[in-house]
């Protein structure tokens, strides 16, 4: 009997980061994995190099996961030959230069959310990665949570009947401390809009992946703390300034928008950055003329399902996702083990090299941050008017 034939080796995959702050390390750590949950993938990613302009982190991020090379110049990302793919979590102001820049040298993207400052910009970046003929992945990771498959599912499957209404929430205290610094992320040169660009948007997406097309919009927006201090030195994530100079927020705090969509179903959308006693709270509830279905982030591995005849007084029941429902398998054997954050970036690494591994587009994609961005501008657009808005013609 002739033993097993070796498995092909794998063809290594240059990839770079550029923009090294915590959604940079949480793509790294995701190509680091990826290939421990998905060793089917016919390329394996190796690290060249990471880019930051902050003093000293990018060496001490090659330091630590062992980049080839460490600049604190994104543009030599795109002239170096190694490089074939970028990941792109600089913030938003530079994702259209960045974005159009490495698509026009032929290196594949993977981009953060929202892409940019508003729909023209995610529409640039998208027409690059078009022309280009590159692969262009997009951040929206919360349609990978195995239990957001399973409810398109149940949705697409008819089980629940013709859809009828649903709320998404996005609800987060990471803004609500008075001494957070005043950052890029609420100036409007630098971020844009800000609970749309940075919650929003991953409500919408979830949104249109689950209910299809958002005809028009109606939208209240407001700013809560209106001043911060001004950061006196580089800052991470969501950090804190004291004593410093106080300057203007920009943009808003919260968000509420009603949404039609094409097939007739009604939705509210709510997010906020100041809710005090909200941590991540990120979910949906959605009914239908049959049943409905309940998720919450906080508990990526349950859904609340209710599907039968009753109608009225139909119970809930408790679905623990498992090996059978979207990407879990790669993950955990059995139901009910708990998934995390960070593994629904792996999952979202998987789809990237994927595609560009077979020339096919699997997962969220630039594409679809257009189609999110125009939402946001459209709910933007309705807070200024007072009135609906429609999207057919973004």
């Amino acid at each position: 009997m002739s033993a097993p034939s070796a498995p092909a080796p794998r063809r290594p995959l240059g990839v770079a980061v550029a923009g090294f702050g915590w959604m940079g390390r949480v793509h790294t750590q995701a190509y680091c994995r990826v290939l421990h949950h998905f060793p089917e993938l016919s390329r394996a990613p190796e690290l060249i190099a990471v880019a930051d302009d902050v003093p000293g982190r990018a060496d001490a991020a090659a330091g630590q996961f062992g980049f080839a090379a460490a600049t604190g110049d994104w543009h030599d990302l795109v002239t170096d030959p190694r490089v074939e793919a970028v990941s792109i979590a600089a913030p938003n102001f530079l994702h259209r230069e960045i974005g159009v820049a490495m698509a026009q040298s032929g290196k594949h993207i993977w981009i953060e959310k929202p892409v940019g400052l508003g729909a023209a910009d995610a529409r640039a970046v998208a027409d690059a990665v078009e022309v280009a003929g590159v692969q262009g992945a997009v951040g929206f990771n919360y349609r990978n949570a195995p239990a957001v498959a399973q409810a398109r599912e149940l949705i697409g499957s008819g089980e629940l009947g013709t859809i009828t209404h649903a709320r998404f929430r996005l609800l987060s205290d990471y803004a609500a401390h008075p001494d957070g610094a005043l950052t890029w992320r609420y100036e409007r040169e630098r971020g844009g809009s800000g609970v749309l660009g940075d919650l929003a948007s991953h409500g919408v997406d979830l949104a249109w992946f689950l209910l299809g097309d958002i005809d028009s919009v109606v939208a209240d927006s407001a700013t809560f703390l209106t001043e911060r201090a001004r950061p006196t030195g580089a800052t991470t994530g969501h950090g804190r300034a004291t004593g410093g100079e106080l300057g203007p927020v920009e943009n808003e705090d919260y968000l509420s928008s009603l949404l039609r969509f094409s097939s007739g179903a009604r939705a509210t959308l709510q997010a906020s950055r100041v809710a005090v006693g909200e941590q991540n709270n990120y979910g949906f509830d959605i009914h239908g003329t049959k049943g409905a279905v309940f998720w919450d982030f906080r508990r990526m591995g349950e859904l609340g399902v209710s599907r039968g005849t009753t109608y009225q007084d139909q119970p809930v029941s408790t679905l623990y996702v498992g090996p059978t429902h979207g990407s879990y398998a790669a993950f955990q054997p059995g139901s009910a083990t708990s998934m995390s954050y960070d593994d629904l970036k792996v999952v979202e690494a998987y789809q990237f090299l994927r595609s560009i591994a077979d020339g096919t587009p699997h997962g969220a994609t630039v594409h679809d941050a257009v189609r999110s961005a125009a939402a946001l501008d459209a709910m933007a657009e309705s807070v200024t008017t007072g009135s609906w808005v429609a999207l057919f013609a973004r």
